[in-house]
């Protein structure tokens, strides 16, 4: 996230700065001079500025996965580059070569392996890079401890930044896969720099020295040049073109982990018998060259300093030009900072430079030479001139046409006008994002409102019996900022195009209650409109369920339309969970079936107890959780399906008030899942209870059956998981809603500043970021829980992702740019039913199935 806010300011400030360089240049005025740190934009093979026709492979597996396909954030063919794999662990060089088409500095380098929509499994999990300036000589890069692997991916899919530490100047980069066999690899690749404006492409030089410094070796060579390193350095860079300037303490370095001077290259004025030391730079071309910049150490106290003099010789075609360049900078006896010593070179115009520095003591030590230049301009495609030599140029002398002073001034004219137009853009920019995040604040505090009103999971819980006393839940308190992380701000879009995708959060409301009037009783043909958010605070931590507002109204009336049940017919077993408002226990109750609807079927014997879960609402509870805790109870009475949890009894006739629900005996499908393995030679090897895939299916087609039956009622679940579905006999499958209360799944739950915690784990896109809750979320919802079964609730879905990552995925999703992750398929989970679940997770709510198309799909699948 970071990382992409970064590249797009990098690219705004590019159109800023773009006119005002090259008013400069044409002013024959350029600066030029790298910078690490901001010198990280994509280089092109995302954005497709990088032509397909320069991306190159030693080999492919297929056409489908050529050198084109290589490029970072695209899954076009099969989703990536991939070498033929070879057996011969002599013949290790396949490669991805990119052609930058001029020399740039490279800084970063990104990886992804071949995802192809969650097809795909194949990436490089270690690679090498090789870097060539002219297309012939190619260089190995070695980070600055001399390691030339580089760690990669771990999935197919995660964008993985590695810093080039040093950086590379090259035209030409080749990515190299280390394959061992183990595996296929597919990488898709981005480098990340700006164009190397210096031109330079080597520099020859003396190799740098060492000294004894207050009894510590300080070694003072070029450990990063790339060159030839005998006598002397040749035909490379290193140190000297890094953009890292040193310290003014030679003896320390930016760099941690590196000896003592690794910053500098130095020498000494013993060693170097002429007085002074001489470096020749190449040029990609002929130059018109403006000034050299040199970073020079100053600490005199220890006998190092600028440079006395330096004298630089030109040479444009094959000679050295005889008339060189002397500069002597002013001497600081009384600073001694580091500093750079800019040097004219009087516009000379050459293809190389040669340049003898003069000490000035003991030692001269450098960091970092730059050149600024101007391009050539030759008379060699100009007509010859109709008149004589100009006085101006001696006999001999190739003359140099510079630009004409009129169509300088039409040029920095239009310049100047481009620039204002520019500015007055960016000022419309500005204020636009101003008001955005105005509005982006109020839409936030209204979602972050929304959300703490329909899933504000505080669990609440009960007792059962006048002598269990209730307890208040201290819960922790969260440092997590939702807000900062939130999936609309202008990290994830540019903002006035986002506002004019969401809705009008303000009418989220208002639209609801008029589409939950069309609630729909036919099975199978559930409507896709968002419930009516009513404020339920709920026994259990939130609302039991989302209903429409028409139900509510049926609901309005005081009477509790079940049968009062004696609190001495409970008997405590244990405690289930825990919450703001009380505490959920588990119960057996006596004489049951003589309070319950002769309708229902109990599944104990005549003077057997039934194992209940009872709710009990605190005594002091405010007037507002007591209104919720009837309004419940309503909602309750209506649920009759032999999938949904059952209200079965209330004690409303004195304080505490209490609902008694089902209970079943084998507890939650997580927790029972969790203690089972799938059939097979594990479990047969550890002698762990078995649950064939059959009876999952089985299990799985109950909970979707329960959904379908709370669809038709146009209620939407919210909280659909395993934790709450409780299992019995036969595996027997009913959803219930009181999971969130119990400490055991706290992680499950992601909490907003202290005031809601939502189950972001199974939560749709939309309800996370428009608190949107309908029975298409709840289908998406289903899709997690039918994942959790297949895999035995070994793991939390998107476990290797933190929750604020979660938060990030769905941020995808809204966008719908092929990034979002998905869950992956289960290992004994078949493609149809794999597939079903990937149709629960589509984007647009309305391409989900609904829970009568998942149950036929279920059942068709059955085994």
């Amino acid at each position: 996230m970071k990382a992409r806010s970064q590249f797009e300011m990098n690219h705004l400030w590019k159109i800023i700065i773009f006119p005002l360089s090259l008013l400069l240049y044409l002013s024959g005025n350029v600066k030029t001079q790298v910078n690490p740190s901001v010198c990280r934009s994509p280089l092109g093979m995302s954005g497709r500025q990088i032509l397909d026709e320069d991306i190159v492979a030693s080999s492919q597996w297929s056409e489908s996965t050529a050198a084109k396909y290589g490029r970072l954030d695209s899954e076009e063919g099969d989703g990536a580059w991939c070498p033929v794999s070879t057996s011969d662990p002599e013949n290790m060089n396949e490669f991805l070569q990119i052609d930058l088409r001029s020399l740039h500095f490279i800084t970063l380098v990104g990886t992804q392996g071949r995802h192809a929509g969650g097809i795909g499994n194949e990436f490089a999990q270690t690679y090498k890079i090789k870097y060539s300036r002219d297309g012939s000589r190619w260089i190995s890069w070695r980070n600055r401890q001399g390691k030339e692997v580089i760690e990669g991916n771990r999935n197919a899919y995660d964008l993985v930044l590695k810093d080039l530490e040093p950086p590379v100047i090259a035209r030409f980069v080749r990515f190299m896969p280390v394959i061992d066999n183990s595996m296929n690899v597919c990488m898709r690749v981005e480098l990340y720099g700006c164009e190397w404006l210096d031109g330079l492409v080597s520099y020859n030089a003396p190799l740098g020295q060492g000294m004894v410094f207050q009894d510590q070796e300080v070694y003072l060579n070029d450990s990063v040049y790339d060159g030839a390193i005998l006598q002397s350095m040749t035909e490379g860079l290193g140190q000297l073109t890094d953009g890292m300037c040193g310290l003014d303490d030679f003896t320390l370095s930016h760099v941690y982990n590196v000896w003592p001077g690794y910053d500098y290259v130095g020498w000494n004025n013993e060693t170097e018998t002429n007085g002074y030391v001489e470096i020749t730079f190449e040029f990609d071309r002929t130059r018109n060259f403006t000034t050299m910049k040199v970073h020079c150490n100053n600490m005199f106290s220890h006998r190092v300093k600028v440079f006395q003099k330096v004298v630089c010789y030109f040479r444009s075609d094959s000679d050295w030009e005889p008339n060189p360049v002397s500069f002597s900078p002013v001497m600081d006896d009384g600073n001694p900072s580091a500093r750079f010593v800019t040097v004219s070179l009087q516009n000379h115009m050459a293809s190389a430079i040669k340049c003898q520095y003069y000490f000035s003591d003991m030692w001269m030590m450098f960091s970092e030479i730059t050149f600024q230049s101007d391009t050539a301009m030759y008379n060699t495609s100009l007509p010859p001139p109709k008149t004589d030599t100009p006085p101006n140029i001696y006999p001999g002398e190739k003359p140099v046409h510079k630009l004409d002073d009129s169509n300088t001034r039409i040029l920095i004219g239009c310049l100047v006008a481009i620039i204002l137009i520019l500015l007055a853009i960016i000022i419309i920019i500005l204020w636009r994002q101003v008001w955005q995040k105005v509005l982006e604040k109020v839409s936030r505090r209204m979602l972050d409102d929304e959300l703490t009103a329909s899933l504000s999971i505080q669990s609440e819980a009960f007792s059962c019996n006048n002598n269990l006393t209730s307890s208040v839940v201290s819960e922790q308190e969260s440092s997590s900022a939702y807000e900062r992380i939130f999936p609309l701000g202008a990290d994830y879009q540019e903002p006035s195009r986002l506002v004019r995708k969401l809705p009008d959060v303000s009418q989220v409301s208002e639209d609801t209650a008029s589409k939950s009037t069309q609630s729909s009783t036919q099975e199978g043909v559930p409507h896709y409109a968002e419930a009516d958010i009513v404020n339920l605070q709920g026994v259990t931590g939130g609302n039991t369920y989302a209903v429409p507002a028409v139900t509510m109204d049926l609901l309005s009336g005081k009477d509790i339309p079940i049968e009062e049940f004696p609190r001495k017919l409970l008997t405590f077993k244990e405690k289930l969970g825990e919450g703001q408002f009380g505490e959920v226990h588990l119960c057996e109750a006596e004489d049951m079936e003589e309070f319950m609807d002769k309708n229902f079927s109990f599944d104990v014997s005549e003077n057997q107890t039934l194992l209940v879960a009872v709710k009990m609402l605190r005594a002091d509870a405010n007037k507002n959780a007591r209104n919720d805790f009837l309004k419940e109870i309503k909602i309750m009475c209506r649920l009759k399906d032999p999938n949904i949890i059952r209200l079965l009894g209330v004690c409303m006739s004195s304080d505490p008030l209490c609902m008694i629900t089902e209970y079943m005996e084998n507890g939650d499908l997580n927790q029972f899942l969790s203690r089972h393995e799938p059939e097979g030679m594990i479990a047969v090897l550890s002698n762990a209870p078995t649950v064939s895939y059959s009876n999952l299916q089985h299990m799985a087609a109950q909970i979707a059956s329960g959904m379908r039956y709370l669809s038709s009622l146009n209620f939407v679940h919210r909280d659909l998981a395993t934790r709450n579905c409780l299992v019995g006999k036969n595996y027997t499958i009913k959803i219930a809603d009181f999971g969130m209360s119990r400490n055991l799944y706290s992680g499950d739950y992601y909490r907003i500043q202290g005031r809601a915690v939502l189950p972001i784990r199974w939560m749709s896109w939309e309800s996370i970021l428009l608190g949107k809750f309908t029975t298409a979320s709840d289908v998406w919802a289903f899709g997690v829980t039918l994942w959790e079964t297949l895999t035995f609730c070994k793991e939390q879905p998107y476990s290797q992702l933190s929750d604020e990552q979660v938060i990030e995925n769905t941020g995808e999703f809204f966008r719908d740019q092929r990034r979002q992750i998905y869950l992956p398929q289960p290992p004994m989970c078949p493609d149809p039913i794999y597939k079903l679940m990937l149709s629960c997770w589509q984007r647009n709510a309305k391409e989900r199935p609904s829970f009568q198309e998942i149950l036929r799909i279920l059942l068709e699948n059955t085994p």
